[in-house]
């Protein structure tokens, strides 16, 4: 639940995530939010700036966070955080299903482009950064939290 935490708490992404530049909560329903997100893809010393907008929808009884981005290049992107018991204690991952709607090269700049250069690249710093968190956070709760 430590990891859910952190990555359930979007908003609070910029102070723990340096790669992320903003996350502003727009709009917010039970377990559902509206944000806008901004991170950045750093190539060497150049930072290329990122940004989108996604309802994320939490659920913590699964546990699973889910996205939908609905604006910005990855406009229609679904992403899931998925948890899965370990016997050393969880195993998380990042789904992403991206389907670019252009025509002729939509497939081609999804899966080669801004998959791999731009979403893997910032969705792989975040699951590192909450894992050295989350492993640095006590059972007691105490120390850093989300």
């Amino acid at each position: 639940m430590t990891v859910f935490r952190y990555g359930a708490a979007t908003e609070r992404w910029p102070e723990i995530l340096p790669h992320y530049r903003w996350v502003l909560l727009l709009d917010q329903k039970d377990d559902s939010k509206l944000v806008e997100m901004a991170a950045k893809r750093s190539f060497g010393v150049f930072d290329w700036p990122v940004r989108w907008w996604a309802v994320q929808t939490d659920y913590p009884t699964e546990p699973r966070i889910h996205f939908e981005h609905i604006g910005g290049i990855t406009k229609g992107m679904i992403v899931d955080w998925l948890f899965e018991p370990t016997e050393n204690g969880v195993r998380v991952t990042i789904s992403h299903d991206l389907r670019l709607p252009w025509p002729l090269i939509g497939g081609i700049a999804a899966n080669r482009v801004v998959g791999p250069v731009f979403i893997e690249h910032v969705a792989g710093r975040t699951l590192s950064r909450v894992k050295e968190l989350a492993e640095a956070t006590p059972a007691s709760g105490t120390g850093v939290s989300p």
